[in-house]
């Protein structure tokens, strides 16, 4: 974890890799208060970058149109946010 990137610019994988060091750290219970602090910030930013690309991919999944017989026949466009 670099802590370097900023999480708007994280990859998804990145960012939960990232993300589940973070937890392995905070369970630890081996870092200073302040330390602590810096690092549950940091994690509920990369737990809101994962829920954003998650809820992108499930919109991007459903706007899938199928054609008769159910096949994909294309995709709707969205602006994921």
């Amino acid at each position: 974890m670099d802590g370097a990137t900023p999480v708007n610019e994280m990859a998804f994988e990145n960012a939960l890799k990232e993300l589940e060091q973070i937890v392995g750290r905070l369970e630890s219970g081996d870092e200073a208060l302040d330390t602590s602090i810096a690092l549950y910030e940091r994690a509920s930013q990369l737990r809101q970058r994962c829920a954003e690309r998650l809820d992108a991919a499930q919109a991007r999944i459903e706007a899938i149109r199928l054609d008769a017989e159910g096949r994909a026949a294309g995709t709707t466009s969205f602006a994921a946010s």
